[in-house]
């Protein structure tokens, strides 16, 4: 099976047994399962996650939970803007007042607590949820289709930022048996959380140590304008 063809099979199986809720339709974004809460109580109680200072989370509603929490925890939150034309937005724990968390997680309000950062003044990253369509339990994954998490896990590593944890949150039925293809670009998970508890997986596989650059498009690099912006960077740093 294809990508596509899993993650329709688990949009379809989600959408049948009314394992998600708003936002509807389930297909074609990053799910929001019934359950989010409880998977994320799990991530709560690791060390990974409890020792880490700043966390990069994907801005999908599931992991609301996570991105509030984080900040009521006194943890600095990375969240990348849509499609990342404007990089990434930070919010630091000590700009959200105490109650108003959940808000300043919410894509809706971020940008009234959080600030866009230039690449430059990324801080290191200590842990990263990247969110997913289906999950395998050796830590391949699918997202949405549209490359996301890829790209910015390999920025980040572009810029320098070390190998981190990295975590998908879903609803059980989002972890599939099926072989899920993996290119030489694809993030694969380290941990999973779903509403029955953690799965490490140990993954075989190498995640990204960068931008593949033989892959980005003059076209890419025009909707994306981060990623010119850091083939400056990193090729002035060459140079």
């Amino acid at each position: 099976m294809n990508k596509d063809e899993i993650r329709n099979l688990v949009w379809t199986k989600m959408t049948e047994e009314k394992l998600g809720r708003f936002p509807f339709p389930l297909k074609g974004r990053i799910p929001n399962f019934k359950g989010a809460e409880k998977a994320a109580h799990f991530v709560f109680q690791m060390p990974e996650y409890k020792n880490a200072k700043v966390i990069k989370v994907n801005p999908d509603s599931p992991q609301l939970p996570i991105r509030a929490q984080a900040l009521r925890d006194g943890k600095t939150i990375l969240v990348p803007t849509p499609r990342l034309k404007a990089g990434f937005i930070m919010v630091k724990p000590e700009w959200v007042p105490a109650g108003e968390e959940k808000k300043a997680a919410s894509l809706s309000h971020i940008k009234n607590y959080g600030k866009e950062i230039p690449l430059t003044d990324i801080p290191r990253i200590d842990l990263i949820f990247a969110g997913s369509v289906a999950l395998n339990k050796d830590g391949r994954r699918a997202g949405k289709g549209e490359g996301y998490a890829d790209r910015e896990y390999a920025i980040l590593r572009e810029l320098g930022n070390p190998l981190v944890p990295v975590i998908g949150t879903v609803h059980s039925a989002q972890v599939v048996e099926e072989d899920i293809p993996i290119d030489r670009f694809d993030l694969t998970v380290d941990w999973i959380a779903t509403e029955e508890g953690l799965i490490q997986t140990h993954t075989p596989f190498e995640k990204p140590n960068g931008i593949q650059w033989d892959l980005v498009t003059e076209e890419e690099m025009e909707e994306m304008p981060v990623l010119r912006e850091i083939w400056e960077l990193t090729k002035g740093k060459k140079e």
